[in-house]
């Protein structure tokens, strides 16, 4: 009986993972999906420690460390979650998605040293996933302090033929262990070592214009090594999540690489992220740019017929999506169209502006996907770009030599009159300078993005 009911609450938990995926899909049942798939999950828990039995009937008895651990970790969570601003979003979940690959690392070292002389199938499922796990985990530590700016990003040379060699040497010591050469217990840490190197040295080169791939990526190995964490302890819920996770990331992944026009071997290889010829390019004479006030600003957009505002990491440093929000109410009273667009890796993670945007109620409807956003490029008046940089970069379709050609951009020189809002003249996280702001159509809006929509909205309610 009780383990029908566990069985239950683990389909109800699978089914829940489900539907909190599908609800994510949209900013209106987002919130409700999380809560749903939480929920699912609480139920899961709550019958894996009551009605879980090892194979001789035998019901978990360690409470106090389960529910001790429950709790901490509750609360650290929490607290984490409330406190963290949006800026900081990516790295917070680049850690938790770290602290995943972790657990799904450390399942299969304590999986190992329990089963004496596991079955060949449990003993590859074991390596699998302390492999995928530990790499996950080192690469989100060093893609967290990328991120937070702790770590600069640096060139290892030979880097690609060491990420070889250290695969090789992992696929040498699983083909040991698995296949019965040797039962040494330090092959097996052999691996964890080598995985935990090769998650290090195949993030460290990644430049910060890149990273939204690499979060991707990483969140897909995490799933990845879960449900095999879930094939080891022949957990349904654990198997269902983890897979999930995996192919969600995945496809996540394939989708970013396409926005940047990286091919996912490239990524697995270290070898992009303002690497390509070179490393970044030399600044080279640029001409002279030309600035706009508010007063100019706000006739601009007020007499325009249709607006486009390019939110960037600037948006999000200066907590300006609520000021943006109400521009946008306020250009519409004045019978002005005014629609979003959005860079898939705008940001510093995927979907960064779309989150940005909901945070301040911006209606779904009104965000467009790069390629809907150029389509109407060349009917839009007046673009405002707001902190963002390398999205907006015609180098990326002009320059052979830039370390972003190829990438795909929101090609906003396509509209009648550009105005780019930014904090000074320095580079974006690529590190390398935008030759829109020297385009003839393009006007320098400086200062901090909040304080400057402010002033914005004064001035276009007085006119």
């Amino acid at each position: 009986m009780e383990n029908a009911i566990l069985l239950l609450c683990y389909l109800i938990g699978s089914v829940t993972f489900i539907i909190g995926l599908k609800m994510l899909s949209h900013p209106d049942t987002a919130r409700k999906g999380n809560l749903i798939a939480a929920g699912g999950m609480t139920i899961a828990i709550i019958a894996t420690i009551f009605l879980w039995t090892d194979p001789d009937g035998e019901h978990l008895h360690n409470y106090a460390w389960i529910f001790g651990g429950l709790i901490i970790g509750g609360i650290i969570g929490t607290l984490v979650a409330k406190k963290v601003k949006m800026t900081a979003m990516p790295e917070m979940v680049s850690m938790f998605n770290g602290m995943g690959g972790a657990c799904a690392m450390l399942i299969s070292v304590v999986e190992y040293h329990r089963i004496d002389a596991p079955p060949t199938a449990m003993l590859i499922v074991i390596v699998l996933g302390m492999t995928i796990g530990t790499v996950s985990f080192a690469g989100s530590v060093i893609a967290w302090g990328k991120l937070n700016g702790s770590i600069k990003d640096h060139t290892i040379p030979g880097g690609q033929i060491i990420n070889f060699l250290l695969l090789g040497g992992i696929a040498l010591l699983a083909i040991l262990l698995i296949g019965g050469f040797t039962t040494a217990p330090y092959i097996f840490y052999g691996i964890l070592v080598l995985a935990a190197l090769y998650g290090v040295l195949f993030v460290m080169p990644i430049g910060g214009a890149d990273m939204p791939v690499v979060i991707s990526l990483l969140n897909s190995f995490t799933g990845v090594a879960a449900a095999f964490g879930g094939f080891l302890y022949d957990n349904p819920v654990m198997l269902t999540g983890g897979i999930l996770v995996g192919s969600a990331g995945t496809i996540l992944t394939i989708l970013m690489c396409k926005a940047m026009n990286r091919s996912l071997k490239n990524v697995l290889l270290g070898s992009f992220g303002g690497q390509k010829a070179g490393g970044v390019t030399a600044s080279k004479e640029q001409g002279n740019y030309k600035e706009i006030s508010i007063n100019d600003t706000a006739v601009l957009m007020a007499y325009a017929q249709k607006v486009m505002i390019i939110p960037g990491y600037g948006l999000a440093v200066a907590q300006a999506q609520h000021a943006c929000h109400e521009l946008e109410k306020v250009l519409e009273d004045k019978g002005v169209e005014v629609r979003y667009g959005i860079h898939p890796v705008a940001g510093r993670m995927p979907g960064h502006m779309n989150v940005l945007l909901a945070e301040a109620d911006v209606p779904y409807e009104k965000l467009l996907e790069m390629e809907d956003a150029n389509d109407r490029m060349g009917e839009t008046n007046v673009v405002l770009v707001l902190g963002a940089n390398d999205v907006v970069n015609p180098a990326a379709k002009d320059d052979p030599s830039s370390p972003i050609y190829g990438m795909p951009i929101l090609e906003v020189e396509k509209a009648e009159h550009i105005i780019v809002n930014k904090r000074s003249m320095k580079p974006g996280y690529a590190g390398i300078d935008n030759e829109l702001f020297f385009k003839p159509k393009t006007s320098m809006l400086f200062g901090d993005a909040k304080k400057v929509l402010q002033e914005l909205i004064s001035e276009l309610k007085q006119l």
